[in-house]
């Protein structure tokens, strides 16, 4: 259900709605799926508590995650209040990772409520945004998709998301075009 191919933490939390501009899906429509959410993504061990209150505080940094990274694809500004929301969660406490002794030596433990996830989200799209990996963020190609992800090909020409998923279906149907007799069914 959920997934991780942005190559950021914020990135992929903003990527918790898919086709955002034509059939929007919501990934963590309720508490339950936000703290499954954090477990996925590997933020912490066991899953958060989560009230209605608190997905809302969670879909608000999503949402301005999403607006500062698309934002400079499309000439747009960042807006003072994504910024101001994005740095009061940043400055919070984050997940608080622990080393523990485990059979096979040692493991981490990560141990926080949602608000140290909130934190962790928004330290990690700050990082993003004000540093060197801003540049390269992107949009996929395919034209149902809004991900954003950052590229990190060597020549800075990745099209897609995820080559298994977008990258796949867009080459799919390039296929079909070229392969489609005029008026005709795909050979």
């Amino acid at each position: 259900m959920f997934t991780f191919w942005s190559g950021n933490l914020a990135l992929d939390f903003a990527g918790t709605v898919g086709h955002r501009e034509t059939e929007p899906v919501e990934m963590i429509g309720t508490p339950d799926l936000l703290a499954a959410w954090a477990v996925a993504a590997g933020l912490l061990d066991e899953p958060p508590a989560v009230d209605a209150e608190g997905r809302d505080r969670a879909v608000r940094l999503r949402e301005a995650v999403y607006r500062l990274g698309v934002g400079p694809l499309r000439g747009r500004r960042p807006a003072e209040a994504d910024v101001d929301l994005v740095n009061a969660l940043a400055a919070e406490p984050p997940v608080a990772p622990r080393l523990v002794p485990h059979a096979a030596g040692l493991r981490v433990s990560r141990t926080g409520d949602l608000d140290a996830v909130l934190a962790t989200i928004a330290r990690s799209a700050a990082e993003l945004f004000g540093g060197p990996d801003a540049a390269r963020i992107r949009q996929c190609e395919r034209t149902v998709c809004t991900r954003l992800y950052v590229d990190t090909s060597r020549g800075g020409s990745r099209r897609w998301c995820d080559m298994r998923e977008c990258g796949n279906r867009e080459k799919a149907a390039a296929f079909r075009s070229r392969h489609r007799a005029p008026g005709g069914p795909v050979r």
